[in-house]
């Protein structure tokens, strides 16, 4: 199987199938992020996609989880998601759940009914970048969308049954912008709470440093590990949501690799963020961090 690179999954997906249904982005505007800068997206035609999910069942027809790339199949209109499911189903007699990354737009995009009979074809799981809840940070990475506008997203997927795994960028606020940025970030996901919650840490590749900071007007500070871990704890004690948020920071970006239910585990989690602050020793080293 050959793929269209760059391709990008959550690492939460490495050991399942992935279907590249799209290719890019659908918005790909974010200041800070250089997955699919050099793709235009588009939808891949029926008959090639399909051909290549009947060469896929050929090579794993075990497989019981899908996960649907590019960067936001949710791009992709109901009735194109819907025969893709039916599609994967017909071909992979075990399938128990396809996955998407999905934009909160793209999201607000459909209707209630739509995201259901989507779930009942078991696309059950999308993954939504909300990076922060800051509504100045959102506006200068260029997110596309306000903080109210999020909690509808990450609500109206809820309440068709979709689980959400969300991602926060820390340090995307900078050393200014942070206490605003995490405690923001709580308020938001003490609103509209995910199944899943995951820091990133900022790491800005070299093709997207420039455009970046130029959004800040040169008012953008990077955090160093002290800062980044002083972020992580205010979101983390600011964490109280109404239901069971499922929480890691072990993707790779991290500098201190945590994972807890909140809130049951938030007095656990601040206690092992106060260990690494007094001892910097333990975070994870330089050379071992990456996108």
């Amino acid at each position: 199987m050959v793929y269209d690179q760059p391709l990008y999954r959550p690492p939460s997906e490495g050991d399942n199938l992935i279907v590249q249904a799209t290719l890019g982005c659908s918005f790909n505007q974010c200041s800070f992020c250089a997955m699919y800068k050099g793709k235009q997206f588009h939808e891949k035609p029926h008959d090639q996609l399909f051909a290549e999910i009947d060469h896929l069942a050929r090579l794993r027809p075990d497989a019981h989880r899908v996960f649907l790339a590019d960067g936001d199949a949710f791009g992709l209109s109901t009735a194109a998601l819907l025969a893709i499911a039916d599609k994967l189903a017909a071909s992979f007699p075990d399938l128990r759940r396809i996955s998407a990354y999905a934009t909160p737009s793209n999201l607000l995009r459909k209707t209630p009914d739509e995201l259901a009979a989507l779930r009942a074809k078991r696309v059950s799981l999308v993954y939504v970048g909300i990076e922060s809840g800051s509504a100045e940070v959102l506006r200068r990475v260029s997110k596309g969308i306000g903080v109210s506008r999020l909690a509808e997203a990450l609500g109206k997927a809820r309440a068709a049954g979709l689980k959400i795994s969300a991602t926060v960028i820390l340090g995307l606020g900078g050393r200014r912008w942070a206490g605003d940025h995490a405690a923001a970030t709580a308020d938001l996901i003490n609103l509209a709470p995910p199944h899943y919650l995951s820091t990133l840490q900022l790491i800005l590749p070299p093709e997207v440093d420039k455009s970046f900071r130029s959004r800040w007007e040169d008012d953008f500070e990077p955090q160093d590990d002290r800062g980044i871990l002083t972020e992580q704890r205010l979101l983390i004690a600011g964490l109280s949501p109404p239901a069971p948020v499922i929480f890691r920071s072990n993707h790779a970006s991290n500098c201190l690799a945590l994972a807890g239910t909140l809130p049951r585990d938030r007095g656990r989690l601040l206690a092992e963020i106060d260990g690494a602050l007094s001892d910097l020793q333990r975070l994870r080293p330089d050379w071992m961090r990456g996108l």
